[in-house]
């Protein structure tokens, strides 16, 4: 099972937001795929009852035994890791538990610099254990700016990947996470959003 952790330690990047969309893109590109809550807020989780546990499995472990506790789940070709911010431990147990990390980062100064612990953590572990594999996606962007360009091209110095590809400020998403729905089930940019940013995810996965 390849294991995709969503991190970074700053709060209200747009983790869930990813971590659910991809999920069920990954999904209906006809793979077994779980998605696991490590945040212990549980936002997937509230997301995965607002629809009745009818799209996507979705499991609880907000714990820094994650990496052990991923082992045991079976059936599944992938795991998304929806992360918790803020929580150091965990950051450290999903990274060890990841084969990719996606880390979502709004384009500002702020989260930016927020990165920089998260990126040295990453890094410690790519050198003991030659992964996981990394890379950044700007989300949140506001359309028709520059400052989206301006962002990757600072990212890009941190050695990691940047995507070509991510998120605009769109009332989309919050909709359809609301409904327990997602931007995937939906006609509209934030569709053709996510539908981007997984052919690069899979291109992603696949280069070695």
């Amino acid at each position: 099972m390849k294991v995709i952790a969503i991190l970074n330690q700053k709060g209200g990047v747009g983790k869930t937001t990813l971590s659910i969309n991809l999920a069920r893109a990954i999904q209906l590109a006809g793979c077994k795929i779980v998605l696991i809550d490590a945040d212990p807020q549980g936002s997937s989780r509230d997301w995965n009852s607002a629809n009745g546990g009818s799209i996507l499995p979705v499991l609880g472990l907000d714990r820094k035994t994650i990496e052990a506790d991923i082992k045991n789940i079976q059936g599944y070709e992938y795991a998304i890791i929806d992360g918790a911010p803020q929580l150091r431990e965990m950051a450290v147990a999903a990274i060890k538990a990841a084969d990719i990390v996606l880390i979502p980062v709004q384009p500002s100064p702020l989260d930016i610099w927020a990165t920089s612990d998260l990126i040295e953590l990453i890094k410690e572990r790519q050198a003991i254990a030659d992964k996981p594999k990394a890379a950044f996606i700007v989300s949140r962007q506001i359309q028709n700016t520059q400052v989206g360009k301006d962002v990757r091209d600072v990212l890009s110095q941190s050695g990691l990947k940047v995507f070509d590809n991510g998120t605009f400020q769109r009332v989309a998403y919050s909709d359809s996470l609301a409904t327990g729905s997602t931007a995937l089930d939906i006609t509209g940019k934030a569709k053709e959003e996510m539908e981007l940013i997984t052919n690069e995810l899979w291109e992603f996965i696949n280069v070695e």
